[in-house]
């Protein structure tokens, strides 16, 4: 594997990496790249971002600001948005059972229905011939303040189109609220063709730690958007992280663990990451803004004990850190229960 890092330590993989692909050409990578966004500078009930650019993978991140109930539903179009009955979406919210709805003229994949703030990021299949399919995973800050947990979905959705690549993305409300100043809609596109260096995920530090029950990144810079991703080493005990050094009772979660219903932990001084259980891989996508609590959506898989003849384990996640004044600027894993880490590494990438 052939990593560089261009200005702004940008990423940039070679072709060498993933080999060929079915015609036996070279698989280029340049990584995601910025195709549009758009930013409220008012209230309005609809956000969308057009004009974008075909690529054959896009990541929508939206960052959802709240004036009043919002109940926010998905749509996207090729030319112009498309309104008629050519959707399909599967959600589920805080770990209960999917819903299904079939043949209807919007996605509700966020399950906002309040005036909170939400942070959803969505993942498109986008070839022109085929049906768009979309992932989608969020978080909704409930209500302000570490005493009560954030909610949870995870959803799935289909546009029928099977003509156009989709070039459009729409957010719109039909709750008696209204998406405040400052809510945001950014796409990302990927495609194979790509050989740009513009990457939007700028590496913002890497760090590797060894024996011990606590361990803080360097300090980075402050960005709206960040992704996380981090392994683990070590035997028993508990995970946890912290923002900034921050210790007060400002975190709260929900999480499921292996499929089973959801708990909550409200009021604590970090946020929960599950058991150290032998070897760990976290991903984690945040929301960073300054002013508002900080949403963050995690998945965790753990190795448990080695060996095919055993099976890992999976926890899904979101929380929040309840402070209103700055940015994350660095993250704090430690551990519980009698339990070290032996080894580890984190990666943090972002932008604004």
């Amino acid at each position: 594997m052939t990593t560089t890092y261009q200005s702004g330590r940008r990423i940039q993989t070679t072709s060498a990496e993933f080999g060929t692909n079915g015609s036996g050409a070279s698989a280029v990578s340049g990584g995601w790249k910025e195709l549009g966004r758009t930013t409220l500078g008012s209230t309005a009930d609809i956000i969308t971002v057009s004009s974008l650019a075909d690529k054959r993978y896009l990541m929508c991140l939206f960052d959802s600001q709240n004036s009043g109930g919002v109940a926010n539903l998905t749509r996207l179009g090729a030319g112009s948005v498309d309104s008629g009955s050519n959707y399909a979406y599967r959600p589920s919210s805080n770990g209960g059972a999917d819903s299904t709805s079939t043949s209807v003229s919007y996605m509700n994949l966020l399950f906002q229905d309040g005036s909170y703030d939400a942070f959803g990021v969505q993942y498109i299949a986008n070839l022109a011939s085929k049906e768009k399919l979309l992932i989608e995973h969020g978080v909704r800050q409930q209500a302000a303040g570490a005493a009560t947990a954030p909610g949870r979905n995870e959803a799935v959705g289909k546009w029928v189109n099977t003509s156009s690549a989709l070039d459009t993305v729409s957010h719109y409300n039909i709750d008696t609220g209204s998406y405040n100043t400052g809510t945001e809609v950014v796409v990302l596109g990927w495609d194979d063709s790509d050989t740009h260096t513009t990457n939007f995920w700028e590496e913002l530090d890497d760090s590797s730690w060894s024996t011990g029950d606590s361990w803080t990144s360097g300090t980075f810079t402050a960005k709206k958007y960040l992704w996380v991703q981090f392994y683990t080493e070590g035997g028993a005990g508990s995970s946890y992280f912290r923002f900034n050094g921050d210790s007060g009772t400002n975190y709260a979660n929900r999480y499921s663990i292996n499929g089973g219903a959801d708990s909550t932990i409200t009021g604590q001084p970090e946020s929960y990451l599950g058991a150290i259980d032998g070897l760990s891989f976290h991903n984690l996508l945040i929301i960073n803004n300054a002013s508002n609590e900080k949403l963050f959506k995690h998945n965790r898989v753990s190795r448990s004990t080695a060996g095919a003849s055993n099976s890992p384990k999976r926890m899904e996640s979101v929380g929040k850190w309840a402070n209103t004044s700055n940015q994350i600027t660095s993250i704090t894993v430690t551990t519980a229960g009698g339990g070290n880490f032996t080894a580890g590494n984190m990666k943090v990438w972002g932008s604004d």
